[in-house]
């Protein structure tokens, strides 16, 4: 049977692009649909921060007329500059079970990594390490939650045979309100007020001065983050961009800071899992009536997602970690919420780990970062 390659470039075959997988998980109840505005608008080259550093090619596989996968390969500057890498990425990734497809497209890829002189690849990214990453290899009895990728299960097994190695795991945990440790709730509480006597206190995003919160934010994410394992600076554009699109999202009783006598030191984010509402948005369209749906029912899911959780290294081991994990199982006990999850927490991040395993957290779910030589 022919098979071809084709380079992705007119607005029809983006539109192509992002409407694959739909028809690839066609009958998974646990698939989520991208919403197509925001997927279109990360191909909009005039318009995505990604684009002031690097470059992304999208690429459809055809056999017989027919699309059966998509892959993008992804030149980031910026993470190499950062990291004194040579690494090439790849994002997008999605494929029948047919590894002659999947290395058809890998083997493009790979081509354009080697037209760029680039000694790895690497992958899942889309496009980078700061959005959804990583293919699901464990736990898949349940729909993601929201900002979060999905795949069959035969992905990892796609991958690895092209000569894939684990470069890293990214794990989900599943809080449960109703199986939290009580005896970590009122650890929590005690943290808290021994803390406040030191002059650090935990307190409440203020969304309606949502600007110069969100300016705190960034500065204690490029300094809470930076020594983590694919850690890449947000640049001002990037960062603006991804506030934009959560101040519609945001809820003040999920979202905290903890400021050290008015300095902030540590953040923590949590976020509606509109996936419970979106899953049933065809072809992950808004227009005309799901913008009304995903507006009315926000306020109604069951779940949440605990999105970013960082505290500045000199500030971590007193607790204010787990004093955000407390506040959200907290308001989420009030709200009557089943849980919140906490992902993705890197598989080397012993204090994250730890902070949600002692809250009783599941472990439900592993995405892992993929990487060769080439």
């Amino acid at each position: 049977m022919s098979l071809e390659i084709v380079e992705v470039k007119s607005k029809k075959e983006i539109k192509k692009f992002i409407d694959f997988p739909h028809d690839l998980y066609q009958g998974d109840p646990n698939y989520v649909p991208e919403l197509h505005i925001a997927q279109r608008e990360m191909f909009d080259k005039k318009k995505y921060p990604f684009y002031e550093y690097g470059e992304a090619i999208p690429y459809l596989a055809y056999q017989n007329g027919k699309i059966v996968g998509r892959i993008c390969a992804i030149s980031n500057h910026r993470y190499n500059d950062y990291h004194g890498s040579n690494i090439g990425f790849f994002g997008f990734f999605d494929c029948i079970d047919d590894p002659k497809v999947s290395s058809a497209l890998l083997d493009k890829v790979k081509e354009y990594h080697l037209s760029k002189n680039y000694a790895e690849m690497m992958g899942p990214t889309n496009f980078t390490t700061n959005e959804t990453a990583g293919t699901l290899v464990d736990g898949f009895h349940e729909p993601s939650k929201i900002m979060l990728t999905y795949n069959h299960k035969y992905y990892g097994h796609l991958l690895e045979s092209y000569g894939f190695k684990k470069e890293m795991d990214l794990y989900a945990y599943m809080i449960y309100t109703k199986q939290v440790s009580e005896k970590s709730l009122r650890l929590s509480k005690m943290l808290e007020d021994r803390l406040g006597r030191q002059g650090i206190c935990i307190r409440n995003l203020n969304l309606k001065n949502f600007k110069k919160e969100t300016a705190l934010l960034k500065e204690v994410y490029n300094e809470a983050w930076e020594n983590n394992w694919g850690f890449v600076p947000f640049t001002d554009a990037e960062f603006e961009h991804l506030a934009d699109g959560l101040k519609m999202l945001a809820d003040e009783k999920f979202a905290y800071i903890a400021e050290h006598n008015g300095k902030p030191v540590g953040f923590g984010i949590s976020l509606p899992n509109i996936h419970e509402i979106t899953i049933n948005f065809k072809k992950g369209r808004l227009l005309p009536f799901n913008i009304f749906k995903l507006l009315l029912r926000k306020k109604k899911v069951k779940t949440v997602r605990i999105l970013a959780l960082g505290i500045v290294e000199s500030y971590r081991k007193k607790g204010i970690e787990a004093i955000f994990f407390a506040k959200n199982i907290e308001e989420a006990k009030k709200r009557d919420l089943l849980g919140g999850e906490a992902s993705w927490i890197l598989e080397s991040n012993q204090d994250m780990v730890a902070a949600a395993e002692k809250l009783n957290g599941d472990r439900y779910k592993t995405y892992r970062i993929y990487k060769k030589s080439i």
